[in-house]
């Protein structure tokens, strides 16, 4: 098994977790969700001798998506998702920074991704899971073999995400998180786009809007 690590970065006044995922043999990473602070994140790369290979978006919105073409061009590397149906947002991105006083760039992704893809760090791959809802392209990614999901703003310790933004569709939040989230085990530990980590176990016990015993209600 490959070990798969991971930095959890704070970035942009969302303070959203983008999250720097590498493989330890070849110490190979990509950013996932660049939200801002792209200095921020490079020092982190650097300072743990890491080896960028892409960037890799979850769903098109600004605390997510604002520094990923940046960070591309400085690097030198490729983007990757999210899901085509977020392509409204990605070309958005600079207008909403001005909105919110935020430096952003429109976004290209080099590839956009589908259920199924499968996406390589060094020697990891992450399995990719098309979750709409939140955002009509939002996707996440999944390492079977470390047992970890990055899943965006899909899932929270105890929430999930907002609908009433452009695209949202609460009906198909849950049924993502319900078909696509909790059939990958209950022991599966998850990275959410803001706040602390949790597991798909204690959100099914415990979380007011997708435990068991409300959405099997």
């Amino acid at each position: 098994m490959q070990e798969l690590k991971s930095i959890v970065v704070q970035v942009t006044p969302f303070v959203q977790n983008s999250s720097i995922i590498y493989c330890n043999k070849t110490k190979k990473c990509a950013f996932i969700d660049p939200g801002g602070d792209i200095e921020i994140l490079l020092a982190k790369a650097k300072d743990n001798n890491l080896i960028p290979e892409k960037v890799l978006l979850t769903h098109g919105h600004i605390d997510h998506a604002g520094g990923a073409q940046e960070l591309s061009e400085i690097l030198n590397i490729k983007i990757e998702g999210p899901h085509k149906a977020d392509k409204f947002l990605l070309d958005d991105l600079q207008r909403q920074g001005e909105m919110f006083g935020m430096m952003a760039q429109n976004c290209s992704p080099n590839k956009w991704l589908e259920e199924g893809d499968i996406v390589e760090i060094g020697d990891l791959k992450l399995m990719v899971y098309f979750c709409p809802g939140h955002t009509p392209g939002h996707v996440i990614f999944f390492n079977k073999e470390n047992k970890l999901a990055i899943v965006g703003d899909v899932l929270f310790q105890g929430s999930i995400g907002r609908t009433d933004l452009p695209g949202g569709n609460h009906q198909q939040l849950l049924m993502s998180i319900k078909n696509k989230l909790w059939p990958l085990g209950e022991d599966i530990e998850f990275i959410p786009g803001h706040g602390p980590n949790s597991t798909f176990a204690k959100e099914r016990a415990s979380n007011p809007f997708v435990a068991d015993s409300i959405l099997d209600s």
